[in-house]
């Protein structure tokens, strides 16, 4: 074992856990993961929760409970996903107040269901804020063209957010300015921005692997070149683009308000072609004030054998770029990948909620009390 772990949070990158079952909680995991293995926060999504309910393993009573009251599916998934979220949030609360909230957060997001409607996406952060009714939750919101101005509602109100989905270097930028113009709201309001903390999540490996896809088709030596280039260069740029947002005259006006930096998050950290090292998500995105949200075997394969090094963003900006160039003179569209892939996300999301209340329906119906 090394301690890659350790190196990894004294490098200012936040370990979280994307992932959350009840099974996780009640087994005394969550609190053992943060006690050994660093993790300060836990993300989770509309697939993490299907996988979960679709499990079992811990619903059944509060299933039996939800069918004998007959509340629909809707409500019934929204008691689950809600009673895990608020008990890992009442976990993590001693890291919250040790890094005076900063971490210790645990991620839940919107129906993914309503990404394209703004007014109906700042109604459910709103509900789920109040639902789960703990200081140390985000809510999860896309970063579609209707998620922008959702954040700034949200986060206009005090709510806390982590904008998710986030896959092109421009949407990057819009997700931070809709962040800074919530925080010019707050203020106006009166709140006190130290309150209000977001992360915005840059999805990493989906990059590569659509990337890489049209790559392969292409089939050249020169295409083959550029395979497994593109997520990195990406995620580097992004850090680029904060660093620059958050050094702003905009910004410093925020800051003298005591106001918090908007935390890039490194989401899709796990590797999906064989090809690559198993850490390269991690090991290769190395940087202060950072987030980097892991599958539990990512995490287990970082502690094993992660090399951290220091920061590895640090002095790529310039190669980064001429790793995207290298691929759009192969003919591979940048705007047309991260386009698409902003799609699947939100789509691959509405299928898993779908999903998740046809497995909920079903169990609600096989436990509800027999008339009489």
């Amino acid at each position: 074992m090394t301690d890659a772990l350790k190196r990894l949070s004294e490098e200012g990158v936040a370990i979280w856990l994307d992932d959350l079952s009840r099974k996780r909680i009640t087994s005394g995991n969550l609190a053992e993961l943060i006690d050994q293995q660093h993790v300060v926060g836990v993300t989770t999504n509309p697939s993490i929760f299907q996988k979960a309910i679709a499990g079992g393993d811990g619903y059944e009573q509060q299933l039996t409970e939800l069918a004998a009251r007959k509340v629909t599916v809707e409500e019934a998934i929204r008691m689950i996903t809600t009673a895990d979220v608020r008990d890992a949030a009442d976990i993590l609360r001693p890291v919250f107040d040790a890094t005076q909230g900063q971490d210790g957060r645990v991620s839940i997001e919107v129906d993914p269901r309503l990404a394209h409607n703004t007014t109906a996406t700042v109604a459910e952060a709103k509900q789920l804020a109040w639902l789960v009714d703990r200081p140390n939750t985000l809510i999860k919101i896309p970063a579609t063209k209707a998620g922008l101005p959702a954040i700034t509602e949200v986060i206009g109100k005090g709510i806390s957010v982590n904008v998710t989905l986030i896959f092109s270097l421009a949407r990057y930028r819009e997700v931070m300015d809709a962040y800074l113009a919530g925080l010019e709201k707050a203020k106006a309001a009166g709140l006190d921005l130290s309150k209000i903390h977001s992360v915005a999540s840059f999805f990493v490996s989906r990059v590569d692997t659509e990337i890489d896809k049209r790559i392969d088709a292409l089939g050249t030596d020169e295409a083959k070149a550029a395979r497994g280039k593109a997520g990195l260069a990406n995620a580097r740029l992004a850090y680029e683009a904060y660093e620059e947002v958050f050094s702003s005259d905009r910004w410093a006006a925020l800051d003298k308000a005591q106001a918090n930096k908007q935390r890039p998050l490194w989401a899709s950290t796990g590797v999906k072609d064989k090809a690559y090292k198993d850490t390269l998500y991690v090991d290769d995105l190395v940087a202060p004030n950072t987030v980097n949200t892991m599958p539990e075997a990512t995490l287990e394969a970082t502690e094993d054998h992660g090399k951290i090094t220091g920061n590895t963003i640090a002095g790529t900006y310039e190669q980064s770029r001429s790793e995207l160039d290298a691929v759009e003179k192969l003919g591979i569209s940048y705007d047309d990948v991260v386009q698409l892939l902003e799609d699947e996300g939100v789509e691959k999301f509405a299928t898993s909620w779908n999903d998740l209340l046809k497995s909920t329906e079903a169990e609600l119906q096989r436990l509800a009390p027999s008339e009489g």
